[in-house]
């Protein structure tokens, strides 16, 4: 098996499963006019997310990193009509280009892009959240989930990207601060007797990787 075999089988399953769908299409082209970096979620992946909020009857949303908001969206897309959906994104540029993805979506009145570092606007939410998203800067990962479960009630799930980072996340002696970033979520998880987590590994045409999913008791 291959990164090609990867791609094809999620293309195969995004054709038979997802559909076209030109408001996300365009989210993608108007990110890569923007410049911004291709580290979206893929479309399989989104639609997880997507359905994960449905699953647990998601009414509140937080987000922590938004890029362009294609993931955004996909979770938005899940929230009833007086849903809220609240993300954080560092970078004023990047921020600018969501609002616009997210009004040819139709959801501006649902979603709250705020502008700043995410660890300066998190102690100003209140809670709870139903479901939170967590896919920014690695090295911050155990922070953003402690702000994350204060924001939470019981039955709130909490999904972080990127764990996996390629099987490095399993190298003890890796120096990258992506990796020790995401081994120290995990080491703070498996220490919160609120928590009860897992991780999903994945390949596909982002290559391998993984979420890790916790669900807050």
């Amino acid at each position: 098996m291959d990164s090609q075999t990867w791609e094809r089988v999620d293309g195969y399953f995004a054709g038979q499963l997802l559909g076209p769908d030109p408001v996300l299409d365009a989210a993608q082209e108007a990110n890569a006019l923007a410049g911004l970096p291709a580290i979206d979620v893929s479309p399989a992946q989104g639609k997880l997310l997507h359905l994960l909020a449905r699953t647990v009857g998601a009414r509140r949303i937080l987000e922590i990193g938004t890029l362009g908001g294609y993931s955004t969206i996909w979770l938005a897309r899940a929230l009833p009509a007086d849903g809220e959906l609240l993300t954080c994104e560092i970078n004023p540029a990047h921020a600018g280009v969501a609002r616009a993805n997210v009004a040819r979506a139709g959801l501006e009145g649902v979603v709250d892009v705020r502008v700043g570092p995410a660890l300066d606007t998190l102690p100003t939410l209140d809670g709870p959240f139903d479901l939170a998203f967590i896919d920014a800067d690695k090295q911050s990962n155990a922070e953003y989930f402690r702000h994350a479960l204060r924001l939470s009630r019981p039955g709130t799930m909490i999904i972080v990207d990127n764990v996996v980072r390629g099987g490095r996340v399993a190298d003890s002696y890796n120096a990258d601060p992506d990796v020790r970033g995401t081994r120290a979520v995990a080491e703070t998880i498996a220490q919160e007797p609120r928590v009860d987590a897992t991780v999903v590994q994945t390949v596909g045409s982002k290559g391998y990787d993984g979420f890790l999913v916790a669900l807050v008791t």
